[in-house]
């Protein structure tokens, strides 16, 4: 796809690439210069989501703590990494 920079250096991205990459209006964006130019989206944080996740794996390793040793297999459903995929 080909894009026309303007006189101030903008690139208008069509609403196609934006819906397609989840840009909405005011978002943030990174640049990274390597062989081109590439131009991605910045993460959000939903900071709800993650308080949420939290306090559910904190309340799982509360009830694991109270005990000196884990059961077997126990710590392999703790996981934060899992709670935080897309």
């Amino acid at each position: 796809m080909k894009l026309r920079v303007g006189r101030k250096g903008y690139i208008v991205l069509p609403k196609a690439v934006r819906e397609a990459v989840g840009i909405d209006e005011g978002d943030e964006v990174i640049v990274e210069i390597r062989d081109g130019i590439l131009l991605k989206p910045a993460r959000k944080v939903d900071t709800v989501r993650l308080l949420e996740a939290l306090r559910s794996h904190v309340k799982v390793l509360k009830k694991i703590a109270g005990r000196r040793e884990p059961i077997p297999g126990e710590l392999s459903r703790v996981s934060l990494e899992e709670e935080f995929e897309d």
